[in-house]
C-alpha cells in the first residue's frame, strides 16, 4: 500500500476475517492429518493383540508389554535427564553472558525536588515531619581580626631590614 492511501475500516475488517477463515481451516486440516498419521503410525507399529489363547498367553503378553513400558520408561527417563542438564547448562551460560556484558546502569537523571516533595512522595500522606535543614543550623557570626594600625608604618623598616639582608650577601 502507498503511504496516501489508507484502508477503511471495513475493508480491514473484512480481510482480518477472511484470514482468519483460512487460518481456522488450516487449523483444522492440519489436526485431521496429525490424527491420520497417528492412526498409521499405531497400526503399523502397534498391531491389535491376539486375545484368542489360553490364559498363558496372555500372561505372556502381559509381561510382554510391561516389559516394553519399562523400556520406553527408561528411555523417557534418559531424555528428561539430558534435557534438564541442558537446560541448566543454558541457564549457566546465559549468566556467564550476563556477568561478562555487564549490568548498564542508566544514566541517572537531574530532578529538582525539596527534600519535603521526596519524602511526600516516598511515605505519601503519612509525611508530617518538615526537612528544612537550613533551619535546624547554627548561626556562626563572622570575627572580624581587627590589625593594628601601626602595622602600617611598619611597612617601610620591613623594606629596609631586607635590604640590610640583600646587602648581607651581596658583601659575602
Amino acid at each position: 500500500m502507498t503511504e496516501g492511501k489508507k484502508m477503511t475500516s471495513s475493508r480491514r475488517h473484512n480481510l482480518k476475517s477472511l484470514m482468519l477463515q483460512i487460518a481456522f481451516s488450516w487449523m483444522e486440516q492440519e489436526k485431521k492429518e496429525t490424527e491420520e498419521t497417528k492412526s498409521a503410525y499405531m497400526s503399523q507399529n502397534c498391531p491389535d493383540p491376539d486375545l484368542g489363547g489360553d490364559q498363558n498367553a496372555l500372561m505372556e503378553l502381559c509381561k510382554k508389554l510391561h516389559q516394553a513400558i519399562d523400556k520406553i520408561d527408561d528411555e523417557r527417563y534418559d531424555a528428561e535427564a539430558k534435557v534438564s542438564k541442558a537446560d541448566k547448562e543454558i541457564e549457566e551460560l546465559k549468566m556467564k553472558v550476563v556477568e561478562l556484558a555487564g549490568v548498564k546502569k542508566p544514566a541517572l537523571k537531574k530532578v529538582r525536588m525539596s527534600a519535603d516533595a521526596m519524602l511526600q512522595a516516598l511515605l505519601g500522606g503519612k509525611h508530617k515531619v518538615t526537612m528544612d535543614l537550613r533551619s535546624n543550623l547554627k548561626q556562626v557570626k563572622k570575627e572580624v581580626k581587627e590589625e593594628p594600625t601601626e602595622a602600617v608604618g611598619d611597612w617601610r623598616k620591613n623594606i629596609e631590614d631586607k635590604a640590610d639582608r640583600k646587602k648581607m650577601f651581596e658583601t659575602s
